[in-house]
């Protein structure tokens, strides 16, 4: 009976990896993917091959089966924390609102703007690129200001120049200093 446990854990921790593996392989992380490859590869050979071992042990495939499903669950957990990667962000308002732009400046997001054109009217738009675990903030920032605010947001496979590259550590890094030093103890 040692076996469906063993199995089920085996799923628990190979397709977290598998999820992982499959992020650095789209964000073009190839030797963090291929290490989390070899140890993926590892752990899949020791759970299938008791799986396939007495195939009339139906406890042995149902384990498979569970492991599987709550691996995915946890993988999508674990990738929402570590939110690798950066996400592109336009906010699409109705007119210029220099406090709002202003405030997101503030806070370390570097913001392009621009006015376009409606259907009805001009309005103007605000474009960002910034870390993923960063979307919240801005999407909270911009509903504090802008309450009719279109906002949507994409992953970029890649950029490169521009402003962000530059200052982008530096900005991460005033951000959290005056985050921590807003939250310590006075």
């Amino acid at each position: 009976m040692i076996e469906p446990i063993i199995i089920f854990l085996a799923q628990i921790l190979y397709v977290p990896i598998l999820t992982l593996r499959t992020i650095m392989m789209v964000k073009s992380q190839k030797t963090k993917a291929a290490g989390l490859g070899v140890l993926e590869g590892v752990i899949y050979v020791v759970a299938i091959g008791i799986v396939l071992s007495d195939l009339s042990n139906y406890a042995n495939m149902a384990a498979y089966a569970l492991g599987f499903g709550a691996g995915l669950y946890i993988g999508a957990l674990i990738e929402e924390k570590l939110a690798i990667g950066y996400v592109t962000i336009e906010a699409n308002i109705p007119r210029v609102n220099e406090a709002l732009v202003s405030r997101l400046r503030e806070v370390g997001f570097s913001v392009s703007t621009s006015t376009v054109q409606g259907i009805e009217a001009e309005r103007y738009l605000l474009y960002c690129t910034a870390r993923r675990d960063r979307e919240k903030e801005f999407y909270q920032i911009v509903d504090a200001y802008e309450e009719k605010a279109f906002v949507a947001s994409f992953e970029p496979r890649s950029f490169k120049g521009g402003y962000i590259t530059k200052a982008m550590k530096k900005r991460r890094e005033m951000f959290l200093r005056r985050k921590n030093l807003k939250n310590s103890p006075q």
